[in-house]
């Protein structure tokens, strides 16, 4: 008896990565994933989404060095530990790596300086132009509110605005429906 129990325990030693990479890898993070969806805190989402692309990024360097990492026994074990760290909440190794290296390098798409070929181009990304980058878009926003709802109107949110945020200043701000129309 006591020694089949022991059979059983090396297998599990050996199958160890087999048997504990899928549920840490899969199970945790989609469980996780889930209960982030139904939360209003961005933070959770954040350490989920990039731990979903780490995932994807590390499935495929897997794939595509399938041959060089079957000569590696170690790999299983770095995977793990990998995944461990990328996962648990201890550690929350995938908000860290989207903090520290993906968000600097899509907020700035620049690459490093490398030799390049002529004509070429570093960005990577271009991005999108900002729609409120003129300068005088809250002096037109103020002009058409104007045509539509006249001067007076204007006056009197100018005079509501301006009656308000002395108020919060002052710790006596209370808001009734009558401040707003519907």
């Amino acid at each position: 008896m006591g020694n089949s129990s022991n059979n059983f325990l090396q297998v599990i030693a050996k199958n160890f990565d087999v048997l504990a990479l899928p549920l840490v890898t899969l199970v945790y993070p989609l469980y996780a994933s889930i209960r982030a969806i139904e939360t209003k805190n961005i933070v959770d989402d954040q350490q989920w989404l990039t731990y979903w692309v780490l995932y994807s990024l590390i499935t495929l360097f897997e794939l595509t060095f399938a041959k060089l990492l079957e000569v590696l026994p170690i790999w299983p074990y770095a995977k793990l530990i990998l995944s461990c760290w990328l996962v648990l909440p201890h550690f929350n190794g995938a908000a860290h790596v989207y903090r520290h290296y993906l968000r600097p390098f899509y907020m700035n798409p620049q690459l490093p300086k490398m030799p390049q070929m002529p004509g070429t181009s570093q960005m990577w990304y271009v991005p999108k132009k900002n729609i409120f980058s003129k300068q005088d878009d809250v002096l037109t926003a103020a002009e058409r509110y104007m045509q539509e709802h006249g001067t007076e109107a204007f006056e009197r949110l100018i005079t509501k605005t301006d009656r308000e945020s002395r108020a919060r200043r002052s710790g006596n701000y209370m808001i009734f429906d009558d401040d707003y129309r519907y």
